[in-house]
């Protein structure tokens, strides 16, 4: 199984509408990388919801629940999204700055790539965080 990191910003679409939800299509992705990561992705992968712009820290899990199809938002049909479902909270969020100021995270791609949408969690990443969310 992989790990991902998933970013959106709470006002647009948060860890609680995707649990209101039940499931959602992450659509929008338009970064060729955060895409190229999103066809990696397999059925039963977790990813880490990552409230962007307003918190700026990973509040829950969330699950891969379908694969990658074409994005409906997308009039070019270049772009693809996949299906995610809720799978729990964190104890507590997990702030960007905190994740920054932790040595063992120093290579996450959450940090050294910061405009990416979606990016993958090694599995070390992966622990260090839930470590520090009290996990």
């Amino acid at each position: 199984m992989s790990h991902w990191l998933l970013k959106s910003e709470p006002d647009v679409y948060s860890y609680d509408d995707l649990v209101r939800d039940g499931d959602t299509l992450w659509t929008g992705v338009r970064n060729n990388t955060a895409a190229l990561n999103m066809k990696k992705m397999q059925v039963g992968d977790e990813g880490f919801f990552y409230h962007s712009n307003i918190g700026k820290e990973v509040v829950a899990i969330c699950r891969i629940s379908k694969l990658a199809a074409p994005d409906p938002t997308d009039e070019t049909n270049r772009w693809i999204a996949v299906t995610i479902e809720p799978v729990r909270k964190l104890p507590r969020p997990v702030t960007l700055a905190e994740m920054k100021a932790e040595p063992k995270l120093e290579g996450f791609e959450l940090i050294r790539q910061s405009r990416l949408s979606v990016v993958p969690v090694r599995d070390a990443e992966w622990a260090q965080i839930l470590k520090m969310a009290g996990d």
